[in-house]
C-alpha cells in the first residue's frame, strides 16, 4: 500500500468516526440541512458566522497551489452539501491566499459517491462546490477567481461499493490554475 492510500484510508475512517446528521442547533445555525436518504439534499453552505465560526486563523497554514492534496480536498456527510466544521480552517486558510493574491484561479470540483441517479449527483456535486464557493467569497476571495464545476459520481477517489470508498467519493476538490 502505497502512502496515498494509507492517508485514503486513514481519512476514510476518521469521517467514518465523525459521520452523523446535523442537530436541530447545528441546522439552526446555519450549518446546512439534511435531507434524508428518501428526500432531495438541500443546499445550506456555511453559517452567517463564516468559515472560521469565529476562531482565529492560522496564518502559519500552507494553502495555495503548494497546499498537499489532503488540504486541497473538503470531505462531505452522505447527502449532505454543507461544509463540515473540521474542513472550515482549510477552506478559510485557501480564501485568505486566494484574497492576498488576486491574479490567482481556482476551479471548485463537486463530487459525489455512486448512490443515486447520475442527474441528482450532478446536483449534489455543485451544491457542493457552490458551499465551498461561498466559504471562500466569506473569507476575501473575488468571484471571479472561482469556478465551479461538478463531475457528480463519474470521477471517483477510489471505486468501490462500501463506506470508506463513498465517503473518499463525497467530496470538493479545490484545484489550482496553472
Amino acid at each position: 500500500m502505497n502512502v496515498r492510500h494509507a492517508l485514503l484510508v486513514l481519512v476514510a475512517v476518521t469521517l467514518a468516526g465523525c459521520a452523523g446528521t446535523a442537530t436541530k442547533e447545528q441546522e439552526d445555525l446555519g450549518y446546512g440541512t439534511y435531507s434524508g436518504e428518501a428526500g432531495g439534499a438541500q443546499s445550506g453552505g456555511v453559517g452567517e458566522g463564516g468559515v472560521a465560526g469565529g476562531a482565529a486563523l492560522d496564518d502559519s497554514a500552507s494553502a495555495g497551489p503548494r497546499a498537499s492534496a489532503r488540504n486541497r480536498t473538503v470531505y462531505f456527510d452522505f447527502d449532505r452539501d454543507e461544509v463540515k466544521p473540521e474542513f472550515r480552517q482549510i477552506v478559510a486558510d485557501h480564501g485568505r491566499y486566494l484574497a492576498a493574491n488576486p491574479a490567482v484561479r481556482v476551479r471548485l470540483e463537486g463530487h459525489a459517491d455512486e448512490r443515486g441517479s447520475r442527474e441528482y449527483n450532478i446536483g449534489l456535486g455543485e451544491r457542493r462546490a457552490q458551499a465551498v464557493r461561498q466559504a471562500l467569497l466569506l473569507q476575501g476571495a473575488a468571484a471571479s477567481q472561482l469556478s465551479t464545476v461538478s463531475y457528480g459520481e463519474e470521477r471517483p477517489a477510489m471505486t468501490g461499493s462500501d463506506e470508506e470508498s463513498w465517503a473518499l467519493n463525497r467530496r470538493v476538490e479545490i484545484v489550482y490554475a496553472q
